[in-house]
């Protein structure tokens, strides 16, 4: 399924996926015709604007909403054929000490969009970002990005005759990504400190163009109400620590309210209709809309051993130090240097 010729819209779109995902779309599909970018910072949008001026792509659009704002999100969904929900609010400390901003964005707002794609008849594509903190949650932001998952699953249960599909993507630590522990690091590491949380944790690790391309597998390939879960490797963050300062102190600072040691994309609970679609696997809703069967034979799709889980200190594939230090220059910093 191209994109030329069509108009997409992506809330969030000035976060670090968001920006990427219209680097990817502006390259791979000249012929867009409209790539709207939704989110409610005008300075954000601004510095965008620098880097991907109207006046060189045509096809692009600044529209200043916010998620909780019903009205002004269906008037910006006016004529889009694919939907990019990114917006959130992700920080988990921020959200434990903040509840309410929370479940009004990443709650409230997925209903919105859900509910503007559903009155909106051109829409037929919409794809959710999720988290691995969804996960079994133990904090607020996980929990309202797992209710958020449910609301765009079971939209597809609600859509009747049309053409519309809702899907969910969820992944780990998107690396680079605003507010994520590499940047934070690099820019600790001239202190000559670095701060570890706990000595064991681990994370899942994802890189921008990966996280990129996962949406846009979804977008292509979606039947409608699966979740998406990649296979990607994990790291230590003491290897993150060693990677980017050998030199420097590592002070043990304890974990902030709502961390979690190790995260989870798959719980043995959700082992009863996962399937393995090579690259993916992707977590089913017990009723869907489709043929089972056919979707297996499709797919190639093999199911998971009941018990399954997938999580960041169980993982087959681990990142090492040099790894870590190869991608940091790919994807975060070009000049960095040990």
């Amino acid at each position: 399924m191209s994109l030329n010729h069509k108009s997409i819209l992506i809330t969030g779109g000035t976060g670090s996926l968001g920006k990427a995902l219209v680097k990817t779309i502006l390259r791979d599909y000249p012929d867009v015709k409209r790539l709207v970018i939704f989110s409610r910072d005008e300075q954000k949008q601004f510095q965008m604007a620098q880097e991907f001026p109207e006046s060189r792509y045509p096809a692009i659009r600044y529209f200043i909403g916010d998620v909780r704002d019903y009205e002004r999100l269906k008037r910006a969904l006016f004529g889009i054929d694919y939907v990019i929900h990114a917006a959130a609010m992700k920080h988990v400390h921020i959200a434990e000490y903040n509840p309410d901003e929370c479940v009004k964005t990443n709650i409230g707002g997925a209903e919105n969009v859900v509910k503007a794609c559903l009155e909106t008849t051109s829409v037929s594509r919409v794809v959710a970002l999720s988290t691995d903190k969804a996960c079994a949650p133990i904090n607020l932001y996980g929990a309202t990005k797992l209710t958020s998952d449910k609301l765009f699953v079971a939209a597809n249960k609600i859509k009747g005759s049309r053409e519309l599909r809702f899907s969910v993507v969820r992944y780990g630590n998107v690396m680079g990504s605003n507010g994520s522990v590499i940047p934070f690091f690099l820019k600790k590491k001239k202190e000559g400190v670095l701060p570890i949380t706990d000595p064991n944790m681990t994370r899942f690790n994802i890189s921008l163009d990966q996280g990129v391309e996962m949406v846009l597998h979804a977008m292509n390939h979606a039947w409608g109400g699966e979740l998406f879960v990649p296979k990607i490797p994990s790291y230590k963050i003491t290897d993150v620590a060693e990677a980017i300062g050998p030199e420097c102190e590592h002070q043990i600072v304890g974990i902030r309210p709502g961390e979690k040691i190790h995260e989870e994309m798959i719980t043995p609970s959700d082992s009863f209709t996962t399937y393995d679609l090579g690259n993916y696997y992707v977590i089913l809703p017990q009723v869907t809309n489709w043929n089972l069967q056919e979707y297996i034979d499709h797919f190639n799709a093999k199911k998971v051993q009941e018990g399954f889980s997938y999580s960041s200190d169980k993982n087959e594939s681990w990142e090492s130090v040099e790894s870590l230090r190869q991608l940091i220059k790919q994807h975060v910093d070009p000049d960095f240097n040990v």
